[in-house]
């Protein structure tokens, strides 16, 4: 892992996807069949307003340091990553859970968890509540997608705010367009190291 995505300058827009990994078959009746293979991860592509070149000269360094696809880095996206419940204090996993469990157990919550907020445990995997949820006597059970990946152990750690993504490069050719006045346009994708 190679660090994390610089924070300045922020983007200006996000678009964040979901890739689920089906296969699909359609009879000559028009019946359609869908089969999981399992699996899921998170794409987003991030889009800069027209930048100063110094600005972006620190982003595009990271970005070479990257080689390519070949690192993983860290990164908070601006909206995304942030809650927009109310959810506060150290949130722990009660009790053990296995992969595959989208219900999470947790404890040393109070306020609420909104649907569409993230969460992460002690793996890299990011996951999205489902369903809206407030503590009671400091405990809660949250709805998840997709399906844990790794099996948590009780007492671990949730973190439900500032919510950084283990990724990396979605390509291994990154360009930039530089304008007149030494202005630049850049855009990059990620995908979700899982």
């Amino acid at each position: 892992m190679s660090g994390t995505y610089p924070t300045s300058p922020v983007f200006q827009e996000v678009d964040f996807r979901s890739v689920h990994y089906n296969v699909t078959s359609e009879t000559q009746s028009g019946r359609t069949q869908v089969r999981n293979l399992g699996g899921q991860r998170w794409e987003f592509s991030a889009k800069y307003s027209v930048l100063l070149r110094s600005d972006f000269q620190p982003v595009h360094a990271f970005i070479l340091k990257q080689r390519g696809m070949l690192e993983t880095f860290q990164i908070a996206l601006p909206q995304i990553s942030k809650q927009t419940g109310s959810a506060s204090g150290t949130i722990l996993v009660n009790g053990a859970h296995s992969v595959g469990d989208t219900t999470i157990a947790v404890d040393g919550m109070t306020g609420t968890f909104k649907a569409g907020d993230v969460i992460k445990f002690a793996h890299s995997k990011v996951y999205m509540i489902t369903d809206d949820v407030t503590a009671s006597a400091g405990a809660a059970t949250v709805s998840i997608q997709p399906p844990l990946v790794a099996a948590l152990a009780d007492n671990e750690a949730v973190t439900y705010d500032d919510v950084e993504f283990t990724v990396r490069l979605n390509n291994d050719v990154q360009e930039y367009a530089l304008m007149s006045a030494s202005r630049v346009t850049f855009e990059v994708d990620f995908i979700e190291a899982v």
